[in-house]
């Protein structure tokens, strides 16, 4: 495996935890655990915004999920554009049979009708 893609799976995942991390502690009604981390009640640093800053480490830490997501394709050796133009490649060297016309079949005599008892 390329040292970019090691690289580039543990800074997803780093990033996944912290998101999951600021997902769980926020309430849905705005309370949540974000009043009562290490007892600053609603207070961070002197300033009332736990709310604000759990919020914004969402939206980053989303935002770094997918941008990492969306990086890593490029560094990924042998992705679905390699396999793609070698299935062209191989779909152009096939050579198609030319279509026979269809020819009716000559139709078939009727089997002969069972034969009857004489009396």
């Amino acid at each position: 495996m390329n040292d970019m893609v090691i690289l580039f799976v543990i800074l997803i995942t780093i990033a996944a935890l912290l998101l999951g991390f600021f997902v769980l502690v926020q309430n849905p009604k705005g309370g949540g655990l974000s009043g009562n981390i290490a007892g600053f009640s609603t207070q961070f640093m002197g300033v009332k915004q736990t709310s604000d800053v759990l919020e914004r480490g969402t939206w980053i830490f989303g935002a770094v999920v997918a941008v990492l997501c969306l990086f890593s394709v490029f560094f990924i050796q042998g992705g679905s554009t390699s396999t793609e133009s070698q299935r062209a490649k191989e779909a152009s060297a096939l050579t198609v049979p030319a279509q026979v016309p269809a020819t009716s079949t000559p139709s078939l005599p009727a089997p002969p009708a069972p034969a009857q008892p004489t009396k």
